[in-house]
């Protein structure tokens, strides 16, 4: 977990955020034990902005691994994953374990997913 908050904080320090100076690094740790960065991305357009969890999920997609066992996501002040956020991540795991740390890499509270987002909406409400 410690590891896995310091690289995450490492990670918020390569965001692109000229616009919010909120820099937010995340990391995901898949099943195999790789490990997944991902850092926010801003846009002029703001709703083309990209949060670091969701970066972090969908490079790993693109390299083939969709399942994941924690993230770690490192935040000024140690805040939580947006709802967009929760959702995606509820795509692969809806029992995920997160480690909410703060810009320092420091652990201030440690959840999962299913806590963060009760009653999900996923694959199984499909069809």
């Amino acid at each position: 977990m410690n590891k896995l908050l310091k690289i995450a904080a490492d990670a918020a320090e390569r965001a692109y955020a000229p616009y919010s100076k909120f820099h937010v690094g995340a990391a995901l740790l898949a099943e195999s034990g790789e490990i997944f960065t991902g850092c926010n991305v801003e846009n002029a357009s703001y709703g083309l902005s990209n949060c670091a969890e969701r970066t972090a999920v969908f490079k790993a997609v693109s390299e083939g691994v969709q399942t994941f066992t924690a993230i770690a996501i490192a935040v000024p002040g140690g805040g939580s994953p947006c709802g967009a956020c929760r959702q995606v991540l509820n795509e692969f795991n809806p029992r995920l374990k997160i480690y909410l740390g703060d810009e320092k890499g420091r652990l201030v509270r440690e959840t999962t997913l299913d806590v963060l987002l009760p009653d999900a909406f996923g694959p199984e409400n499909l069809g």
